[in-house]
């Protein structure tokens, strides 16, 4: 249909319901129902119209891969962590930290074993750093600083083996159908991953920071010191205390997963014609590889963990257990997917193209893009969630205005970054703040200075880069 302004209003509920509630789902059911209210004008109408829009989102082939893959992901974790793998690397490695220079790089050289999930990274860091912090003098806020930044903005620019991988190149595959541009999700996510200017920023100087020893604020007070937050994460925590560690139990899952991911590109990509390796990534299905390899490394490490003397009860619950903690960004995703597909019903890509191509200069579109989605992230502290609302809007203004595709793109998953990281409504800032035992509001206060410093260096890049590259 034509686009009226009608198909704005499901986002412009979104959004302040998001920021105002500060939470995401909300904020998306009553957009949906909203959307479908405009397309039927009747309530019992909309709320079908709603359920029928899930119905519909879900029941497509690519979705499917994406839903099977985060919660197949999950599982692996789950089961990852009841053997007891990264726990037994991170202290044998722990009992090797004999200087402060030694137990900072530790921090970063643990990435590659650590790289699945921020979450994940954290809860398994956290305990050991926060044990040798008398050890070694370091401030509280400091460390858990440079642990926040080796996660997230360390994740989100993995193209593979990553929990974020398939929610990311899914939203970029939904924008892309709702604006009819024919062109591949997954090289698109690629293609953007230079352009998360924040993520690369604030890892830049995460790692600066770090090893030329520069302070950020002021020492941590007498009275920061005394307040704690212990309501996030616990019952992992003491889960994980129970479990015996064993490093194997790592680096087999972690090797097969990844060797197994990169063989399935290239056996899809060659049977698809390519002649080199780089060829195959171009031509392979990557969410249905990426799915294959998960799943044989799943029933290869099950099997390897049940030689291994593990419990075959543990493993079935672990593994449910840990795909289950994925299923709120499971349901966020099939939202935002209804959302998407009522709001294109209302025409809300005619109508931005109309409204917005004609008049708002390509080289602003990303950095736009950029501070606003930074400030709605801030106030809602998701990146998944600020991912799923703003890719529409993103690719959408970026094919009206003619603006760079990817850099878009790139800029919408900075903003996400952004508010992930800096908010203290994130996942990240909670549980790290917890787990270190300080003030949330006061971390997240310190945290802050840096994050604006590196969004202000962003919106420079943002501002710069579209006219360097023409």
């Amino acid at each position: 249909m034509e686009g009226t302004w009608l198909s704005l209003l499901p986002f412009l509920i979104i959004i302040p319901l998001a920021i105002w509630l500060k939470e995401i789902l909300p904020g998306l059911v009553i957009g949906l129902i909203v959307g479908a209210i405009c397309l039927k004008k009747s309530v019992l109408a909309a709320v079908e119209h709603a359920v029928l829009a899930m119905l519909e989102t879900i029941s497509d082939i690519e979705h499917i891969k994406v839903v099977v893959f985060l919660y197949l992901f999950g599982s692996l974790i789950g089961m990852m962590q009841i053997t007891g793998g990264i726990k037994g690397f991170v202290e044998w490695i722990a009992e090797k930290l004999h200087s402060k220079r030694r137990l900072l790089l530790f921090i970063w050289l643990t990435v590659p074993f650590t790289f699945f999930m921020p979450m994940f990274r954290i809860m398994l860091l956290g305990p050991v750093m926060k044990s040798v912090l008398g050890k070694f003098r370091i401030d509280r806020r400091r460390m858990a600083y440079i642990i926040d930044v080796s996660t997230e903005p360390i994740i989100v620019l993995l193209p593979a083996a990553t929990a974020f991988v398939g929610f990311m190149t899914s939203v970029v595959a939904g924008a892309l159908k709702q604006n009819k541009i024919d062109a591949s999700a997954y090289q698109l996510f690629l293609q953007s991953l230079p352009y998360n200017f924040f993520a690369i920023i604030a890892l830049g100087v995460g790692l600066f920071t770090t090893f030329m020893n520069v302070k950020i604020g002021k020492k941590e007070g007498k009275k920061e010191k005394d307040k704690t937050n212990e309501l996030h994460g616990l019952g992992l925590r003491k889960e994980m205390a129970l479990v015996a560690g064993e490093p194997l139990h790592l680096f087999f899952p972690l090797f097969l997963v990844l060797v197994l991911t990169f063989f399935f590109f290239w056996y899809d990509g060659k049977r698809k014609g390519a002649r080199t390796f780089v060829d195959a990534f171009s031509l392979a299905d990557a969410m249905l590889v990426m799915l294959i390899a998960l799943f044989v490394t799943i029933m290869i490490s099950a099997a390897f963990y049940l030689v291994r003397k593990q419990p075959l009860h543990e493993l079935i619950y672990h593994f449910f257990a840990g795909g289950n903690q994925l299923m709120a960004p499971i349901g966020m995703l099939l939202l935002v997917w209804a959302v998407s597909l009522v709001a294109d019903e209302l025409g809300f890509s005619a109508y931005v193209s109309s409204r917005f191509g004609t008049w708002l200069p390509k080289e602003i579109v990303p950095a736009a893009v950029f501070v606003i989605g930074s400030f709605v992230s801030y106030f809602i502290g998701s990146s998944w969630g600020t991912w799923g609302i703003f890719m529409p809007l993103g690719i959408t203004l970026a094919k009206a205005t003619e603006a760079p595709l990817a850099m878009t793109i790139g800029a919408v998953f900075a903003s996400g970054t952004f508010g992930a990281f800096a908010s203290p409504l994130g996942d990240t800032t909670i549980t790290t703040a917890s787990i270190m035992e300080m003030d949330l509001m006061g971390y997240a206060k310190y945290k802050l200075r840096i994050s604006l410093l590196c969004g202000v260096l962003s919106v420079l890049a943002y501002l710069l880069v579209p006219f360097l590259i023409g």
